[in-house]
C-alpha cells in the first residue's frame, strides 16, 4: 500500500469519527423531533428541496422549531439563505417564511457553530414558542435560496422540534 493512499484513508476516518461525534453532540433530550439529511457530494442543488415530517401529540405546549446545518470550512459565502413551509395534516402551508443564516463572521470569516476540524455544525431557531393547532403529522420544507443551481460544501440539513421550556428568572 502505498504512503498516499495510507493517508487517504486515514483522513476519511478522521472525518468520519468527527461527523458520529457531532451527531451525539447535538443530541438533547428535550427534542419532540430530530432528523438531519446527508446531501450527495456535499452540494445541496436548487431545485432539490428536503422534507421532514412529524407528529405533534401535546398542541396544548408550545414547541421551538430549529435549522440543523452542517457545512464545511470551504463554504464558498458567509450566509445561507433558506426558506421553510410548513404544513398542517391535511397539507396546508400554516407558516412560511425566508431566512438569513450566518454560518461564517461577514468581517473576519470566523466560522460561526460548534466545530472541529473542517466541519462545522449550526443550530438556528426560526419558529420561536409556536403552538400547533392540533394533534397531528406536520410536515416542514426546506430549501436554499441562494440563487445557485448547486451550492457546494453543505454536508447536511435537518431540523429539531423542541419542547419551549420556559426559563426560571
Amino acid at each position: 500500500m502505498s504512503s498516499n493512499n495510507f493517508f487517504v484513508k486515514k483522513h476519511f476516518l478522521f472525518q468520519s469519527l468527527i461527523l458520529v461525534f457531532l451527531g451525539l453532540w447535538g443530541c438533547s433530550s428535550d427534542s419532540v423531533y430530530e432528523e438531519n439529511i446527508d446531501l450527495e457530494d456535499k452540494t445541496w442543488v436548487a431545485g432539490d428541496s428536503v422534507q421532514f415530517s412529524f407528529r405533534i401529540e401535546e398542541p396544548d405546549k408550545r414547541y421551538n422549531i430549529f435549522y440543523n446545518v452542517r457545512n464545511t470550512i470551504t463554504y464558498p459565502y458567509n450566509n445561507l439563505y433558506l426558506s421553510y413551509y410548513l404544513k398542517n395534516s391535511k397539507g396546508d402551508t400554516i407558516d412560511q417564511n425566508l431566512m438569513n443564516i450566518i454560518l461564517f463572521e461577514p468581517k473576519t470569516g470566523k466560522p460561526q457553530g460548534k466545530g472541529l476540524g473542517d466541519i462545522f455544525s449550526h443550530q438556528y431557531r426560526i419558529i420561536p414558542a409556536y403552538e400547533f393547532p392540533d394533534t397531528g403529522v406536520y410536515s416542514l420544507r426546506l430549501k436554499q435560496s441562494m440563487r445557485m443551481d448547486s451550492l457546494p460544501e453543505i454536508l447536511s440539513i435537518g431540523i429539531s422540534v423542541k419542547e419551549d421550556v420556559p426559563s426560571e428568572n
